[in-house]
């Protein structure tokens, strides 16, 4: 067997495989005795059957078989050994005058390169690190909210300014017959004063169209898709059936002892503190993803280096289920170059700086995830044999496995970035968040 490469270009190569009788034919030959040991061919005694008649039975499914494993091996042997780091997988070339017939066999692969390049981490534009805060207002709002959800519902004669009113929308033509709930205060302005005064099996005859200040409310009222709630503008009726307030809860120790466990919190402004904490943690949440996305969009922008695109494409046409045409295999090449940049970069920044995960560690990861998990059922202090075994079972599914080490490696870049690219803090309200991110 001889293997050479040649260089097309430092992206591209072609693998030849040179194969003779030699490298394959005593290992067809042990596979044909055995199968004549096995073959049970009417006429003939078992073990008993000519080699000849074997041969011509098996004797090519097991010389393809055979030179096929071969191939893949030298190939896969070779690609180690000299350390070719590839992109998708080799390529065999068509060859239209090959032949099984033949004693000597040439093949040829098609070869995609990983290039060769630098991570920018210092680009010029600093990326903004958001601190997200949550304000007096805010806090306020929550506690509005909680009141109202921990407050006493009152049943009401009439409705009025503060009510609840649940009763069924019906349109006959667009086979609506939908009983909902909702405030009157998401009620659009203009169409309150439908409503006010009304009792108990009322019926009021009402426009979809500019009903509430958001369609999304008219939305899921009638449960619709929303696609068809945006422009909708029908008739409905509405039949009361139900008219309510909520008496707001009192801003007492009962209330803190809800929300936080008997005796957590002592005062209003301790109340204050924990909501502010507890906002705020999950603000961190959503603001390191942010600063996690515009690092990633950064780096395929500031660190620049060419793809073997049209060997990838070729690779994208015959590497799934389905084969794709060259037109479709150029559109999902177009889909995933930058998530192929982005992982060609996280790569070289793993390898160049230790950013790897190893099974320990997302061990020990599940371990805390589990025991925070137990704590919120009461087992605050589980056995460490219990932990064990649970954690075990947990790895053993290899979704489960694969979300946590994802989890723990995107948790070890966003600490990489934040001590290494160039950052900017920027303290922020929740609303300004939204405004600066999602403008």
């Amino acid at each position: 067997m001889n293997i050479t490469k040649e260089k097309i270009d430092d992206l591209n190569s072609i693998v030849r495989i040179d194969i003779t009788n030699e490298d394959y034919q005593k290992r067809v030959e042990d596979i044909l005795k055995d199968y004549r040991k096995k073959a049970n061919i009417p006429g003939f005694r078992k073990g008993r059957v000519p080699m000849s008649l074997v041969k011509k039975q098996y004797g090519r499914s097991v010389l393809i078989d055979e030179v096929n494993k071969l191939l893949q091996d030298a190939l896969n042997k070779f690609l180690t050994e000299e350390k070719i780091d590839v992109l998708g997988n080799p390529l065999p070339k068509p060859q239209e005058d090959f032949s099984w017939d033949r004693d000597k066999f040439t093949f040829e692969f098609e070869l995609g390169h990983a290039p060769e390049f630098e991570v920018n981490l210092k680009p010029e534009k600093p990326i903004v690190d958001y601190k997200i805060v949550a304000d007096d207002k805010m806090i306020d709002e929550q506690i509005a909210n909680i009141r109202e959800q921990y407050g006493k519902i009152i049943a009401k004669d009439e409705v009025t300014e503060n009510s609840n009113i649940t009763g069924t929308f019906v349109n006959e033509e667009k086979g609506i017959d939908k009983k909902a709930s909702f405030k009157l205060d998401k009620v659009a302005k203009k169409n309150r004063k439908l409503f006010l005064g009304k009792k108990v099996g009322d019926v009021i005859a009402l426009k979809s169209k500019g009903l509430f200040d958001d369609e999304h409310t008219l939305m899921h009222v009638l449960d619709i898709p929303h696609d068809e709630v945006h422009g909708l503008d029908i008739d409905l009726k509405f039949t009361i059936e139900e008219i309510s307030e909520t008496e707001l809860a009192e801003v007492n120790q009962a209330l803190f002892d809800k929300i936080f466990g008997e005796g957590q919190v002592k005062d209003e402004k301790e109340f204050r503190a924990r909501l502010k904490e507890e906002a705020e943690k999950q603000f961190k949440q959503q603001s390191d993803q942010h600063f996690l996305n515009t690092v990633t969009d950064s780096l395929i922008e500031n660190t620049k280096f060419d793809l073997p695109k049209d060997f990838l494409q070729k690779w994208l046409a015959v590497a799934g289920e389905k084969q794709l045409t060259a037109e479709q295999a150029a559109e999902e090449y177009e889909r995933s170059e930058k998530g192929l940049r982005y992982q060609l970069i996280e790569n070289k920044l793993s390898q160049q700086y230790g950013l790897n995960v190893t099974y320990e560690e997302i061990k020990d990861y599940a371990k805390g995830f589990i025991k925070s998990q137990l704590a919120q059922f009461g087992n605050s202090n589980p056995e460490e044999s219990e932990l064990e075994e649970i954690t075990n079972r947990v790895l053993a599914n290899q979704e489960e496995a694969k979300r946590l080490s994802d989890q723990l490696m995107s948790e070890k870049l966003l600490k990489f970035f934040k001590e290494n690219v160039n950052l900017e803090t920027k303290e922020v309200t929740y609303d300004e968040f939204i405004k600066e991110v999602y403008k």
